[in-house]
């Protein structure tokens, strides 16, 4: 495959032997590169063959030697760039397949492709990859991936993914460990197909490959309203997270003992649903799940026990001389969250809060996908703004939103509506907050 180079970075490798803008990238070290992905895994190698198409329609060979960490400074047009892999499978939880019809395309786009695994975490089922684009995982030393795994059952799982060759997943996690790549799993639960004992059997299938497997997130079904002709599921109730998380926790500390880790950590909405305490930060070990859901309020609580901590080295310096803010008058913030982390939100505020400020927690209903739907990540702009009291922005200096309302631009709600019309329609500024340090900062007023 030929990759026309569009420009090279002055003082680069790549300049320093001659290349340039309008040749092209035939092969490296011999073979052929398909995209980013073979690109990257060739040049960080110190020594380096580029076959390449002159300008002039000549083509020549470039021996390249170079330090491993220095980058070659190629730039490539559309030929290079990685287009998303569509999932092919037809799971019976699909969330794309929930999603609420009008929204915008990029909503409805169902990547399960590897490529995108390995550079950006996303979970892929490898069901979409075939032999040889396996194989080329192997050789490319693809880890760690994020694999969606939700059973090891191999009837089960062609059931829950609607297609009949999803059931090798052990054999395919097999021969990833065996060319020492590793992986993060995740495991939609769905009560009554692959929760209870067909859950702890995949929990014992996946331990058996440790230490190739790194983590194992296990998250609730989420349902929308948007479910016609879609196969009937169930959630979970309070009753039946607070005995996941029971079964769980024998088999964590079996873990934690034979092999350092728990390996498995259940997601927060397992523990607001439940009514059980949020674990402590250190229980989450490096947070490898945390885009999963797993300890992002532990992380939020962590945040802001940070911020205070410097607040009070900040006044120990100085003696209790220094102004951290004027906490004697009276402050007021609006805090939006879902319903699932209501009750933390106002335990955090409460806590963290100076005297003389006030934080009003607003519970924001999800109607735009229906209020099964409780995890403040998916709230929208209009949601919000209809269910804000008139009383709870009285008196009010902002509006406190999580970021992970917005998308990552920062610009758009789930239902389109811009940030700026947002701020528009509120009659008090809004402030976006990123984590517990900044959510800290904000209602400490700064």
């Amino acid at each position: 495959m030929k990759h026309v180079i569009t420009g090279v970075e002055h003082g680069s490798v790549a300049e320093a032997y001659g290349i340039a803008a309008g040749d092209a990238l035939l092969a490296m070290n011999g073979q052929p590169v398909i995209d980013e992905i073979d690109y990257q895994a060739f040049s960080v190698q110190p020594d380096l063959t580029l076959t390449l198409e002159r300008r002039s329609g000549q083509t020549e060979t470039v021996a390249i030697r170079k330090e491993d960490w220095q980058p070659l400074g190629i730039k490539f047009g559309e030929s290079m760039t990685l287009t998303p892999r569509t999932c092919r499978n037809k799971c019976v939880f699909c969330f794309v397949d929930q999603m609420r019809p009008g929204t915008r395309p990029t909503l409805h786009v169902k990547d399960d492709d590897w490529r995108y695994s390995l550079m950006m975490g996303n979970f892929v089922t490898l069901t979409n990859v075939d032999e040889a684009e396996f194989a080329r995982i192997i050789q490319r030393r693809a880890s760690p991936l994020y694999v969606s795994v939700h059973t090891t059952d191999p009837q089960l799982r062609c059931h829950m993914m609607n297609n009949r060759f999803a059931g090798g997943i052990m054999e395919r996690l097999t021969r990833l460990k065996e060319a020492g790549i590793r992986f993060h799993c995740q495991i939609v639960c769905c009560p009554g197909l692959n929760d209870g004992q067909v859950l702890m059997d995949t929990l014992r299938d996946l331990r058996s490959l440790a230490p190739a497997t790194l983590s194992v997130a296990v998250v609730p079904v989420g349902l929308t309203k948007f479910r016609a002709k879609l196969a009937p599921l169930t959630l979970f109730d309070s009753a039946g997270a607070k005995a996941l998380l029971d079964m769980l926790a024998p088999f964590q500390q079996a873990c934690r003992e034979q092999i350092g880790t728990s390996l498995v950590f259940a997601s927060d909405e397992f523990y607001c649903l439940s009514g059980e305490p949020i674990p402590p930060y250190d229980w989450y070990e490096d947070f490898p799940q945390i885009e999963n859901g797993v300890g992002l309020l532990a992380q939020l609580e962590e945040g802001m026990r940070q911020a205070e901590a410097d607040d009070m080295a900040a006044l120990a310096e100085t003696k209790g001389t220094l102004r951290l803010g004027d906490e004697a008058e009276k402050h007021v913030y609006v805090l939006i969250t879902g319903t699932s982390a209501t009750p933390h939100m106002k335990r955090l505020t409460q806590r963290f809060a100076p005297v003389g400020t006030q934080v009003r927690v607003v519970t924001i209903l999800n109607h735009f996908f229906g209020e099964t739907i409780t995890v403040t990540g998916l709230l929208t702009g209009e949601d919000t703004l209809s269910q804000i009291p008139p009383e709870a922005l009285a008196g009010a200096e902002a509006v406190l939103i999580s970021c992970n309302m917005l998308r990552h631009e920062r610009d758009l709600f789930l239902d389109d509506m811009t940030l700026t019309e947002f701020e528009s329609r509120l009659p008090v500024p809004v402030r976006i907050v990123d984590d517990g340090y900044d959510l800290y900062e904000a209602i400490h007023g700064r």
